[in-house]
């Protein structure tokens, strides 16, 4: 048996030779990753579409880009403010769901978790598919659309919270491989949004075969997850973290647990075990959890930072922002697909580089300097305006400040998750994953909210 650091972290290397498929299961927790955003990339970069159905009311003539033929309307228009409610309706569910996982879902296995919830997603992708040839009326096709939001979402929650908790057994290094998959899904969504845009078929053909797509990518999602526990590698670890974990040690000795059990899955270790409520200073004295709080919570900070940030301006404020050539692939491109690539590669550098690991003081200081991208894309060219001045009129602006502001989310992003379960002892690193789970998906609800007041101040 290999022996395992303070931070979890294994030698893939000494393991192949015995065990093998660790490359394998690196690229299945890739795909999962990619899986889990594909939904919410999926949605937000086709805005331009859904409010341009919201607008016109029919689906015969919308593009992807927002573009109708034959008929006349307001680009800035935004009678149901999309932007804003796909934004919160997205989050709201995410945060709930991760929360109370811990409790309606700590009995269930965790492979019914996850097949169930990417079925559901898969159940309404089909169903956003089938809306395009659908002829509704605007409202009614509003509440349809972020019903669905809201569903997805949900089933996003659990599915994402469920992962986070299996990683927490796995090195370091597949956390980040994970991560880098979510980051791979936005740029995965503009990139089919762009070829379907570019494939000369007419509005609805290219909007079918857009949202056809995700569902081409949940199934293969579910075909990785169900070859996952054939992995060799995988079980290994999987076993050998029910076994150092003194809490089970006896029932796992008597035959009474085991690696598959549904009632101790990493959730309901996360509200009944006792070095959960030490973590947060609320347990008895002398637990070994107890040294680590400030860690945590700063990481945990961090995570709620970097996304109330983020969500806050993308995409409500940037997907309205308009080019000074009236392009219809400047938002595809330039919003969507720039932001996604750069975050990818962000989310990647942590793969080579985790600075600040040793002076994790100045990462709250360094996160907190992304508040000057908000007044800087406020300032770009974002229609509807009524108060505040346009200063940064050419698209040259917008791609500056999109640049450093996407890249430095996907590695603050990656850095504070793969960062917290090396602050804990290694049978603590699924509860961990947990924690920060929860407090990424409240900077998420916290910034999908603040979005709406940055909308108003426009």
């Amino acid at each position: 048996m290999v022996r395992a650091d303070r931070a979890g972290s294994q030698d893939p290397g000494v393991l192949s030779p015995a065990l093998g498929g660790f490359h394998a299961v690196g690229i299945i927790f890739f795909i999962l990753g990619l899986g889990t955003l594909l939904p919410w990339n999926f949605f937000i970069t086709a805005i331009p579409y859904f409010k341009a159905r919201l607008i016109v009311g029919t689906s015969l003539t919308v593009g992807l880009g927002g573009n109708s033929s034959g008929t006349q309307r307001d680009p800035a228009r935004d009678e149901f403010n999309f932007n804003n409610w796909l934004t919160l309706l997205s989050q709201l569910p995410l945060l709930l769901f991760t929360l109370l996982n811990s409790f309606l879902y700590q009995c269930i296995p965790d492979k019914v978790r996850v097949l169930g919830s990417m079925s559901g997603i898969l159940l309404l992708f089909i169903l956003t598919a089938v809306l395009v040839r659908v002829e509704m009326p605007p409202h009614s096709f509003f509440s349809v659309t972020i019903s669905s939001v809201w569903f997805i979402n949900s089933f996003c929650a659990i599915l994402q919270g469920s992962l986070f908790g299996q990683l927490g057994t796995l090195p370091q290094g597949y956390s980040t491989l994970f991560l880098s998959g979510q980051g791979m899904a936005g740029t995965f969504a503009a990139s089919a949004m762009l070829l379907s845009m570019a494939s000369g078929a007419d509005a609805q053909t290219s909007a079918l075969s857009y949202f056809i797509t995700p569902c081409v990518g949940t199934l293969m999602s579910i075909v990785c997850y169900l070859v996952l526990p054939r992995m060799a590698f995988f079980r290994h670890y999987l076993e050998r973290s029910w076994q150092r974990d003194p809490r089970n040690e006896l029932e796992t000795k008597a035959g009474l647990l085991g690696p598959d059990s549904p009632c101790l899955t990493p959730w309901r270790q996360l509200c009944l075990s006792e070095g959960f409520w030490s973590c947060w200073g609320w347990g008895p004295a002398g637990s070994d959890c107890l040294p680590t709080p400030a860690q945590i919570w700063l990481l945990a900070l961090c995570i709620v930072m970097v996304f109330t940030i983020t969500l806050s301006v993308f995409p409500a404020i940037t997907a309205t922002v308009t080019s000074t050539s009236e392009s219809e692939f400047f938002t595809p491109v330039c919003c969507f697909l720039l932001f996604n690539m750069m975050d990818w590669l962000g989310r990647s550098v942590t793969s080579y580089c985790l600075w600040p690991e040793k002076r994790l003081w100045l990462l709250p200081l360094l996160v907190g300097l992304r508040f000057l991208f908000v007044p800087l894309l406020m300032l770009c060219q974002a229609e509807p305006r009524t108060r505040l001045p346009v200063l940064f009129h050419h698209d040259a602006w917008f791609i500056l400040f999109m640049l450093p502001f996407s890249l430095s989310n996907g590695y603050f992003v990656s850095l504070t998750m793969c960062l917290a379960p090396k602050q804990v002892l290694p049978q603590e690193s699924e509860l961990a994953g947990a924690i920060m789970t929860f407090f990424l998906a409240l900077g998420l609800s916290c910034g999908a909210g603040l979005s709406f007041l940055l909308k108003a101040l426009l």
